[in-house]
Formats: C-alpha cells, structure tokens, sequence
C-alpha cells in the first residue's frame, strides 16, 4: 500500500500537491490507473485511482472509502518536556507515532534546555512516520505548553508522572496502573528531571507517580517507553 496524507482531501477527485505529485510519478513510477491511498489524518481510508499522471499535478479519483480505519484501542496522551538536541525528541514523535499516540504536548518546565520547537518542521516528522506506518489516524502535535497548564487542563482520564525523585513517596511502575481501552497522560520532563516543586503541584492535581522500570533513561527515551508500555498492556 502506497499511502499519501491529505487532511484537506476532496470527493470524488483530488490533485495531490506539487510535492506529493513529484514523489507519485517520478518516485514511486506510479502511473495512470494505479492505485494508491490517501488518508485525512481523522481515521478516514481513501483507495483511489490515478486518473492524471502529472509529476507537477497528479489527480486521482476516490473509489472506495473506509471510515474508522483500525482505531487505536486506547487515547495515549504524552506531554513531553523537548530535548535539547532536537534530532533526539523527533526520534521520539516518530517513533511514537509508528507505535500509537494520539496527542503530543511539548512541555517548559523549570529544568527545560528547550524551550521552543519548529512545529512545522515537527510536523512533518509526524506526517512521515503516519505515512510510513499505513495510519489513518494524524497524532495532534499542540504547540510549546507550560507544565502547570497541562497540569491542570481538563483530563477525563488517568494521569501519571513519570520522575525520579525518591523522597516524594513511593513510585509504581506503569504497567502495573494502566486501564485497557482507556485515556491516559503522561508526564517526561528534561534530562534534568521535573523540579521538586513541579512534581508536588502534578500530585496535588491528581497525577499519580510512575517509574518505567530500574533503568535511568534519557529523556526520549523514556517517553517511548512509557508509550510502549501502554500499547502493550492494551494489547494483552
């Protein structure tokens, strides 16, 4: 399966953009009457059929459509504080995308490195790793989010923080918490872990503390852990 991502997709017909019409034609070799499919990012499934192969205009026509295209069985919500080499946090967003998430929060925090990203060029990497994986369901990427407002968003749902500091009560291990088929958010701070004080305001807002097992991780690396992990316990 060839897959484009087009979130702004029109019935019966669609002209892939300049880019994706190059990647189409001369890239891939695809030619008149081919098939391939496109998704809108909401869980939308398009199987199509070329019917223009222009390398600068290609136009295809939707023949079947699939809506609700294999949904996660789980909402996974990750607020992840950026690292200061951001090659490593977009490691992260792919990767995470390809395992199943479905919204990313970049996170400030007192011990942050980073305190912006380019979030075109972060989206992107999502889009990729959508593609790549056969999704039909986008991840939301929200844009740079101070650690006290997602702490105290609205969230109907279970809420952990993952740390590693050990005089602030005992730490469970997340696969230990996690409810199948449930909404999750989860926590990672920066390589210089969450403040004190930031983790005592999450405990006072309902968050729960988590380890991820005895290993000391890197700061992508935990968040993929943890989605990981919640993949897992929904897949048992």
């Amino acid at each position: 399966m060839q897959l484009f991502y087009a979130p702004e997709i029109t019935l019966p017909q669609y002209t892939l953009s300049e880019e994706e019409s190059k990647h189409c034609v001369r890239v891939l070799r695809m030619k008149h009457n081919d098939e391939l499919h496109i998704t809108d990012g909401r869980g939308n499934m398009y199987r199509c059929k070329i019917v223009d192969d222009n390398a600068k205009r290609c136009v295809v026509e939707v023949v079947e459509t699939v809506s609700n295209y294999e949904p996660l069985a789980y909402q996974l919500t990750m607020a992840v504080a950026p690292t200061k080499n951001i090659d490593r946090y977009e490691w992260f967003l792919e990767k995470a995308t390809e395992v199943g998430i479905s919204e990313i929060y970049p996170i400030e925090c007192d011990h942050s490195e980073r305190r912006q990203i380019k979030a075109e060029r972060e989206e992107k990497v999502i889009t990729s790793a959508v593609k790549q994986s056969l999704k039909a369901y986008h991840p939301t990427l929200h844009p740079m989010t101070r650690l006290s407002d997602v702490v105290t968003m609205p969230f109907d749902g279970q809420k952990f923080i993952a740390h590693c500091n050990d005089s602030l009560g005992e730490r469970e291990y997340l696969g230990r918490l996690i409810e199948k088929g449930g909404k999750t958010l989860i926590l990672i701070g920066p390589e210089g872990d969450f403040s004190e004080e930031e983790i005592t305001f999450a405990l006072e807002n309902g968050f729960k503390s988590i380890t991820l097992g005895k290993e000391r991780l890197r700061t992508e690396s935990a968040a993929l852990v943890a989605t990981v992990i919640t993949s897992t316990i929904n897949k048992l």
